[in-house]
């Protein structure tokens, strides 16, 4: 989101109140100590209560009794509720009503949590604060006149409308888009008076204030004391509190030889802030995420500090106070100011410019097969140094991003064994450090200008390659589409181009057949969708994207259609062998035309007689051959794609894999195509009546990756890759402050590895607790005792799938033989393995079947797997055949 959306905001602003005027008076910091508590962010709420929130309360209310000019804000009901309902005694619920009446103590907003304003319903957010406020007057007899909504991630123009309904004098936020609050500040613009509705009148306005740069946390940025602000209690530490009462990260407690450092970094922020707003009152909030578990050490390092400063008052040119948002909003309402008003807009989206340092990257295998792979992370900076577990240079690229034009996409390089994790450090560099060897190399982009559909080519004349060990791929510089593709092992090329189509669909019951959920009936043939195409070659030494645009009118500004084609360049390794020969692809669809149904067709030279193959449920492929139906021959040659499809002649086989399922088709010889997105409307009553209709305006993004080659390379590739698709590494990010260090640790010594041939389905402790002997569990039953009153932490799911066809492939096709104790010793001892039936609920050599008679004639295939003896954990799995097991570990 850039300035210029703001601009005629902006000229408000600036109108209202000029930058040259300063606030007047003696400056007052009004020090409002609070504990910003998510409800089930990161920790349950069970978590969060027993690690900080229950001592939140404990020690707070504690402190408050201890000392008369203490205060503290409460927000969120949910921990509060659970305090005074199972923590506090009765004498700390005399104190809490003492601590009330007396002002010292206030609930702010009131509701169970702190709702998010973007994606919540109006119901929702009115059902939660009628709780918590409900509660509140119950017990009480209170009711909250003040809102505290600094976290949710942006401001919703609902919300001053709901509030003053509510019956709250002011409301306070926070997080804003970052451009529009340096421009309110400077303006001294952050105080308001909002209209919500432009429906309503005064009845739904509301004083508004939006908190400066530093938002609800005090200022960590502090030359001494760990630079962790004015936090003496330190962090909050999961699942339970030190029993020492050390934790990390606590501020340097005041003394008499820092005392004067304290105060001149309080006193230098408050002076900061006070230029940001019209009046002589700084709001200065003390406290942040999961702070006062106890209280005692903030109070009493605070006390004195303040004490210091109002002595020093004529020194320092200010005073400072313990204080509530009643107490600060009074001050404010007392000074007579006349607001300027904001009118029903909202501050949606919120953007942050809050550039880390770098990035901590967990990314973990869920196969039990050796991978190698690239992984994509978007970075807000250009030049970066990525670092492994032992702090070694690892190959990665940085590009252009394709989603946002201010990011950048930094692609890492990475092998990972079954079941493991690996770690990176993606730090920031600075540009003059780009020649070292640990920082990524930046690739070039090459542009291609515009192409119109029907642009005439010079066939071969003006073809640019892009190449690895596997593939060559020709794109024509005359059209900015794809020529051809030449595989490298066979040396073989095919030629093949993608373009996007769509079909137009009949809305209207009374004019014919329709398209809607259940129905594909377009009107005829799919037609191009697009007048021109531009192009562009990102070119790296770990991979070249190949971005393809296109444009439905040649003067349009936006594309309504995208293809990413990724060739990575890696050498065809063991581990390798997969990355090198797909052909990734990435997708951007729409919005689409009312009643249009968007399709990718890949056309090649591939003698196919119209025979497609696709896959049923993703375990099994059948052979779909062009049907000539008198009428509805389109939509009666579709078929569901699951997981992949393919097209082939004597020579090459084509495949395609989906991480979605799609409808595919092959309408003439050597095509295929793949419904991508539809956008549907119609007048089928039963359809309006619940609302079923598909007038979708989104815009899609789906990936298929592409293998080309002779049937048998493809055949061995084909189910692995398609698993490879389906179950990508899973990336964990964490961003890094500028003092953290990065952390060492070894390789996972005991990865899971598994035959080739065998997928890994599930490795899971199941939810449910039934005995595994069924005549005990239905005594059990009998008793009134379905179970054990938790799960078995030691009885792990099992299940394993044979990705081959018998005589699919020469060595794949084989049965597959493994022992389980080996290959799961690095997740604990295996003591007992026993198969079950596939949902587990039978024990195999318990399960018995009827048996039909049948005609003469059974298809021939390998026979099912012979009974194991009870205790071996050696077991063959044969082809298609998928295994369930209960794997019991050592105690």
């Amino acid at each position: 989101m850039g300035p210029l959306r703001w601009l005629p905001l902006f000229g408000q602003l600036l109108l209202l109140w000029p930058p040259a005027a300063r606030p007047a008076g003696p400056i007052r910091a009004f020090v409002v100590p609070h504990s910003h508590m998510d409800v089930g962010w990161v920790y349950t709420v069970q978590e969060s209560m027993r690690a900080y929130a229950a001592n939140v309360y404990t020690t707070v209310v504690a402190e408050l009794i201890r000392g008369e000019r203490r205060r503290f804000i409460a927000v969120e009901q949910e921990f509060f509720r659970l305090w005074w309902d199972g923590v506090a005694s009765e004498q700390q619920k005399q104190q809490v009503c003492q601590l009330l009446d007396e002002g010292r103590l206030e609930f702010v907003l009131g509701g169970q949590v702190m709702h998010d304003e973007a994606v919540t319903h109006l119901d929702d957010q009115i059902l939660q604060l009628t709780e918590g406020h409900g509660f509140l007057y119950e017990t009480f007899g209170i009711r909250p006149r003040f809102s505290w909504h600094v976290d949710p991630f942006g401001a919703s123009a609902t919300t001053p409308t709901l509030f003053a309904l509510a019956g709250f004098n002011a409301h306070l936020i926070s997080r804003i888009d970052y451009n529009l609050k340096d421009a309110m500040q400077e303006a001294q613009g952050l105080q308001f008076v909002w209209h919500g509705s432009p429906s309503l009148s005064e009845q739904q306005e509301i004083f508004t204030h939006v908190m400066d740069q530093y938002s609800y946390c005090t200022p960590s940025h502090i030359p001494f004391s760990n630079r962790s602000g004015f936090y003496w209690n330190g962090v909050a530490v999961f699942p339970e509190p030190p029993p020492d009462g050390v934790y990390p990260n606590m501020s340097e407690p005041v003394t008499v030889a820092n005392i004067h450092l304290y105060a001149e970094a309080l006193v230098a922020n408050v002076k900061q802030r006070v230029a940001w707003f019209r009046t002589p009152h700084v709001l200065w909030p003390w406290g942040c995420d999961k702070q006062f578990f106890n209280a005692s050490v903030q109070f009493d390092n605070m006390d004195p500090l303040l004490e210091y400063i109002n002595n020093h008052s004529a020194q320092f040119g200010i005073s400072v106070q313990y204080a509530t948002l009643n107490d600060y909003f009074q001050a404010l309402h007392a000074s007579n100011m006349t607001w300027g008003i904001h009118d029903h807009h909202d501050f949606l989206p919120y953007s942050s410019d809050t550039s880390p340092v770098g990035y901590s990257a967990s990314v973990y295998n869920p196969l039990a097969w050796k991978i190698t792979t690239i992984i994509t992370l978007t970075v807000a900076f250009p030049s970066v140094s990525v670092t492994d577990e032992l702090g070694h240079p690892v190959s990665a690229q940085i590009q252009n991003s394709t989603k946002d034009p201010s990011a950048y996409d930094l692609l890492i390089l990475t092998t990972i064994p079954g079941l493991s994790y690996r770690h990176y450090q993606v730090r920031r560099t600075l540009e003059d450090q780009a020649s070292t060897r640990l920082v990524a190399p930046r690739a070039n982009t090459l542009k291609f200008s515009l192409k119109l559909r029907n642009q005439t080519s010079q066939e071969g004349k003006l073809l640019v390659p892009v190449t690895n060990d596997c593939y060559t791929l020709l794109f024509d510089q005359d059209t900015n589409m794809l020529h051809s593709i030449r595989d490298r092992q066979s040396n073989h090329t095919v030629h093949m181009t993608q373009e996007f189509l769509e079909y137009q669909a009949n809305g209207d019951v009374k004019q014919g057949p329709i398209s809607d959920n259940y129905l594909f009936a377009p009107n005829d043939t799919a037609e191009p969708s697009w007048e021109a195409v531009g192009m562009e070659m990102v070119v790296g030494a770990l991979a070249t994207d190949i971005r393809q645009y296109f444009y439905r009118n040649i003067t349009d500004q936006d594309y309504i259609y995208s293809i990413n084609t990724r060739l990575a360049h890696v050498h065809p390794s063991l581990a390798g062998e997969l990355l090198c020969q797909r052909i990734e692809q990435q997708y951007r669809v729409g919005p689409l035309d009312l009643n249009r149904e968007a399709i990718l067709r890949t056309s090649s030279d591939l003698n196919t007689q119209q025979v497609l193959y696709s896959d049923n449920n993703g375990y099994q492929m059948q052979r779909r051959p062009y049907k000539a139906f008198k009428s509805n021959p389109i939509p009666r040659n579709y078929y569901p794609m699951v997981q992949s499809a393919f097209i082939e002649d004597d020579k090459s086989r084509l495949v395609l894999l989906a991480e979605r399922a799609h409808g595919v088709s092959s309408q003439e010889n050597g095509q295929v195509e793949v419904m991508l997105h539809r956008r549907l409307w119609n007048n089928l009553a039963w359809d309006l009546k619940y609302n079923l209709t598909l007038n979708d305006t989104s815009v899609v993004h789906s990936v298929l990756w592409l293998l080309l080659g002779p049937k048998s390379t493809t055949t061995a590739l084909h189910p692995r890759s398609g698993v490879a698709l389906q179950h990508r590494p899973v990336v964990l990010l964490k961003e890094l402050a500028g003092e953290e260090t990065p952390v060492h640790r070894p390789h996972d010594p005991w990865p899971v590895t598994l035959p080739p041939n065998l997928h890994l389905q599930i490795l899971s402790i199941p939810g449910w607790k039934y005995s595994r002997n069924h005549t005990q569990h239905l005594k059990n039953l009998q008793r009134g005792h379905p179970g054990m009153s938790q799960a078995n932490l030691h009885r792990v799911l099992l299940r394993l799938h044979h990705l081959y066809e018998a005589g699919e492939d020469p060595v794949l096709s084989r049965p597959a033989t493994v022992d389980l104790k080996v290959a799961l010793g690095g997740l604990g001892s295996v003591v007992a393995v026993e198969e079950r039936s596939l949902t587990g609920t039978w024990d195999v050599q318990t399960l018995k079947r009827w048996h039909w008679r049948t005609k003469d004639g059974h298809l021939k295939g390998y026979p099912t797997s012979p009974r194991r003896s009870p205790g071996d954990s050696i077991v063959t799995v044969y082809p298609k055949e998928i295994r369930t097991f209960f794997i019991h570990f050592q105690q």
